[in-house]
């Protein structure tokens, strides 16, 4: 086929489209504020200080397996029907079995601060969402991982703990993982559309997030 050209027969040039942004790119630019705002809780503070009591450490656990129960069981029903999530989701992912062997370890104490209405709530919205929605929600529960990785010193000296047992789920996440996540998050979801509706899920995950580590934070403060 020819190319079109102009009156004076020159061939005429068509003008690039927008670059498509990868998603992870927007996930972290259109979050950003929610992700501030958990580091300013009084629960990430005494966590960083060393202060953050044994069991409130046990009770942001029980509330994640919540959560992690829900999303894992959703996210791999959705992998038969939905492209988009087959395409991220694998079961390499899965890190209910490391906050299983935590709680196991940390069966001596019992939380007296606890999240469990923000949590179920949490995992109903979950159990409602459309799977696109779910990918925006595991994008934030594994970027936590990643970061909790960062914590882990902080919280196996503030507890004791020696090796993984306690501490697992917080030394689950790692820069490898987070690279291959990305990278199958970005060459699977590519329309802006659909990256709206994970965008969409993401800030409602975080909304959730931050609800029940406000529970956890009651009478810690802030910084």
């Amino acid at each position: 086929m020819n190319a079109p050209r102009n009156a004076a027969g020159e061939e005429r040039r068509t003008a690039p489209g927008p670059a498509r942004v990868p998603l992870s790119d927007r996930l972290r630019a259109e979050t950003r504020s929610w992700h501030d705002a958990l580091e300013a809780t009084g629960f990430a503070a005494a966590m960083l200080a060393g202060t953050l009591p044994r069991d409130r450490y046990a009770g942001q656990l029980a509330a994640l397996r919540m959560v992690l129960g829900a999303l894992e069981e959703e996210l791999s029903g959705a992998a038969a029907t939905s492209p988009a999530v087959a395409g991220v989701w694998s079961p390499e992912l899965a890190k209910l079995p490391f906050l299983e062997r935590d709680l196991a370890y940390l069966s001596d104490t019992a939380p007296r601060v606890r999240a469990p209405a923000e949590a179920e709530a949490f995992a109903r919205g979950i159990r409602a969402a459309e799977p696109l929605a779910l990918l925006g929600c595991l994008y934030v529960l594994e970027g936590s991982t990643l970061g909790a990785r960062m914590l882990r010193p902080h919280v196996c000296r503030a507890y004791g703990l020696d090796g993984p047992d306690g501490a697992a789920y917080y030394g689950s996440g790692d820069r490898d993982r987070w690279s291959r996540f990305t990278a199958r998050l970005n060459g699977t979801v590519t329309g802006p559309a659909e990256q709206d509706r994970v965008v969409a899920g993401a800030v409602t995950a975080y909304g959730h997030t931050r609800a029940v580590t406000e529970a956890l934070s009651a009478g810690l403060g802030r910084r």
